[in-house]
């Protein structure tokens, strides 16, 4: 472990925190039998107030009030297993920017490398290679990784080898033959030594976890005279253990890939020019270099430059966004063709990307509520499973006489099926799976809760601003009355130029830079109605339909195109010279392009869509009606769009609730799901909300219910095969018809089939 990691841990965990939590590996962990072992110990400690375990990462968190980490690592060990702080797993060591990985170019599949030092352009990157590319290490050779195999697990394929010839043995001379045990015992030793180790430590703590089940069942099988067999089910066991292990690393490796998206080095500028240090160094407001093809590092704010930036990985966009000074930029996301300039805006250990991975941890660590339920179940099953194994392998014996090594070979059977490890799987690699899928399509969920509820949201309010427009106002019409279009709004933006307000930043924003101004004298704000000024010799006013009456410029022609366009939605005012109009100017907070279609498609997955606004009823009905709601609720205080969704969650009606993250906290509080759009770069729509939408696209709400019906729909399949297996195993045992061998490929395999069949989520399209 890192000191640096080290001591981040130590800093959580010590005594002058009142509060904290402290990560324990423990790789031996692997099921919830296992985990009882771990908890019960710690829970001895005075000030442990929580232990969660993750089984996918194989560790616990422990929360706490200032035990020192030395006594938490003595308690867990305590449990037998090997104990450990958890260190952040780092990302493969790499040279400048993205040398040596492999980007494959759209319709391609050539090789890039970049380098620091060399102006490379990447045209195009293919999004699918950017979110997995770290995921999966080159191969080595193929010599090497047969070296590194044989290295890792030569007392397993000696096993094996020795399990063959015991059977080759056993056919010649029978199975009790002295050649056929010596080779079996043989067999065990090296292929099975661990787990009679850990299966004797469970049973000392009273613990039926599959090490003890399995122990039990060879050593049976080995006094019945079933050498050979003994041998291979043991052999055969520790095989799907390292399967199994391989598989759940392909989980964990989803997660860490996230990590090894930002270059660990930057190249900076300081007095002595430009030169590369470690991207953890960098203080704020640094100026940092990134050229084509790099991927950047830290958060920052384009000072110099124009490129196109893939933020795919942060924000699940298809298409590079166009960035110009002044734009924000993500660490982790991929420079296309222009050399940046940025200014550092957070640390790495605070980027986007590092919040998004520490809400992705910390969510795989809450259990689901049928994570839960499994749990509990499993903590019956496994005990009463056993119970059946001794009532069967005594009671037909000993009160019917039947045949002993019958009903106890039936018995070991039984309990080689009892480990409930496939189903007690089933969950946390389906609901890490999703996090996951949904972290790489910009969609941050915050806990597997969240994920389960999604599929059986019924409505979803949200707000107007921002969420199904653009969020600021831009200047849609110009009706000239006297004078041509030009000509008035070159008046009118002389006039707006000079005022701060979004409607007055519409119509100036409209001319643009380029364009020459006249002068204004003696500008004034009128509250509530406007402003004015005088240019060119003439008194303007620029505002409301009230200062127009009150310019004396109103006319019943005028007002009915005030009341048309503001029918529709818009913002009217007018330009007036002494007492005449000039001209009409509307502006309106324009729908996003998306936003129809979003909420068509939550129309189709059979959700009510509902827009609670604090803006006027024209214009929330005009927005409503161009993206298709029927239920609007407009002109709502905070406190009103609380009531609304608590009438809307009558009867158990899971709500969910759209907003920015802070203004409508109240609300997104109350839903069973918060929203938080455009979290990209946002600290407390991160923190707070219970889905962070990483980009402003809608669209992302019906992908995130399209994700949580996929993982539901996956969860019980899991579940239906891990109960499945086992029942229809748990009565050819009872009927005499299963083997110990049939008896390990169904525990083992039942656990292999739902770690595959979560893992599909990872490759679940939207």
């Amino acid at each position: 472990m890192s000191a640096e990691s080290s001591g981040a841990v130590e800093a959580a965990a010590s005594p002058a925190a009142a509060q904290a939590t402290t990560l324990l590996a423990i790789p031996g962990m692997c099921c919830a039998a296992e985990f009882g072992m771990v908890d019960k110990e710690l829970r001895r400690i005075a000030g442990v107030r929580d232990v969660t375990p993750d089984f996918i990462r194989r560790s616990v968190r422990v929360q706490h009030h200032a035990v020192p980490n030395g006594e938490l690592l003595s308690a867990a060990a305590r449990s037998g297993f090997e104990v450990q702080l958890a260190d952040a797993p780092k990302p493969p060591a790499r040279g400048r920017a993205l040398s040596s990985i492999p980007i494959r170019a759209v319709g391609a599949s050539a090789e890039v490398n970049h380098s620091a030092s060399a102006d490379a352009a990447v045209s195009r990157v293919d999004r699918a290679t950017v979110h997995e590319r770290v995921e999966t290490p080159v191969s080595p050779p193929a010599p090497a990784a047969l070296r590194a195999f044989w290295q890792t697990h030569w007392k397993l394929v000696a096993g094996g080898a020795l399990a063959l010839a015991a059977e080759a043995v056993a056919l010649a001379f029978g199975d009790q033959s002295l050649g056929a045990m010596a080779l079996a015992m043989a067999a065990i030793g090296l292929a099975g030594l661990e787990t009679y180790r850990k299966g004797l430590r469970a049973l000392r703590h009273f613990n039926l976890n599959i090490n003890a089940l399995m122990s039990a069942a060879v050593t049976g099988a080995a006094l019945l005279g079933q050498w050979p067999e003994a041998a291979m089910v043991m052999v055969l066991f520790a095989i799907a253990e390292m399967i199994e292990d391989r598989s759940l690393d392909r989980a964990r490796r989803a997660v860490e890939g996230l990590m090894a998206m930002a270059p660990e080095t930057v190249t900076i500028r300081d007095g002595r020019g430009w030169r590369e240090v470690p991207a953890a160094t960098v203080a704020l407001n640094t100026v940092v270099r990134v050229r084509p093809g790099e991927r950047i590092a830290l958060d920052g704010q384009v000072t110099l430059g124009t490129s196109a930036v893939d933020q795919a990985a942060i924000t699940g966009e298809s298409i590079p966004v166009d960035k110009v000074a002044g734009d924000a930029l993500f660490a982790g996301t991929i420079n296309q063709n222009g050399e940046l300039q940025y200014r550092v805006t957070a640390p790495a250990s605070d980027s986007t990307l590092a919040r998004i991975i520490r809400a992705v941890q910390e969510a795989q660590a809450t259990r689901a509520p049928t994570q839960r339920f499994v749990d509990a179940f499993a903590r019956y099953y496994t005990p009463g499973v056993f119970a059946a194994a001794v009532a069967i392998a005594l009671v037909p014996p000993l009160f019917t006489g039947a045949e002993w090594f019958t009903w106890v070979y039936r018995a070991l059977v039984m309990l080689v099926i009892a480990c409930p490890c496939a189903l007690v799987l089933s969950t946390p690699v389906s609901v890490v799976s999703g996090l996951t899928a949904a972290a790489r399509r910009g969609i941050l969920i915050k806990g597997g809760l969240y994920l389960e509820q999604g599929h059986r949201l019924k409505v979803l309010a949200l707000d107007k601003t921002g969420t199904l427009t653009l969020g600021h106002p831009t200047l849609t019409d110009i009706v000239a009355l006297h004078g041509t279009e030009p000509e008035v709004l070159r008046l009118a933006a002389a006039l707006a130029a000079r005022s701060d307000h979004p409607v007055s930043k519409a119509v100036a924003h409209r001319v643009g830079r380029d364009v020459d101004l006249p002068e204004v004298s003696s500008f004034a704000a009128l509250q509530g109605r406007g402003i004015e000024g005088a240019i060119e010799g003439g008194q303007y006013r620029l505002g409301n339909h009230r200062l127009v009456e009150e310019s004396g410029a109103c006319s019943a022609a005028l007002e009915q195109q005030l009341d048309a366009l503001e029918e529709q939605g818009k913002t009217a005012i007018v330009l007036v010279r002494e007492q005449a109009a000039l001209a009409i100017f509307a502006i309106a907070d324009a729908v996003r392009p998306e936003s129809a279609e979003a909420i068509a498609e939550l129309k189709r997955l059979g959700i009510r869509p509902v827009m609670l606004t604090g803006d006027n009823r024209h214009t929330a009905q005009a927005i409503a009606r161009q993206v298709g709601i029927a239920d609007v609720r407009s002109e709502l205080l905070p406190a009103e769009k609380l009531e609304a969704i608590e009438a809307l969650s009558s009867g158990g009606t899971v709500v969910g609730m759209v907003g920015d993250g802070i203004n409508d906290a109240p609300a997104l509080a109350r839903a069973d799901i918060g929203f938080a759009m455009g979290a990209a770069g946002s600290d407390t729509a991160i923190e707070t909300a219970d889905v962070a939408l990483m980009n402003d696209d809608p669209r992302k709400l019906g992908e995130f219910v399209r994700l949580s019906q996929a993982t539901r729909a996956v969860l019980w399949q899991n579940i239906t095969l891990a109960l499945g297996i086992k029942v229809v195993f748990l009565t050819l045992a009872l009927a005499g018809q299963a083997t110990l061998w049939m008896a390990v490929f169904a525990d083992m395999g039942g656990s292999l089939l739902v770690v595959f069949n979560g893992l599909r989520l990872l490759r679940k399209n939207a």
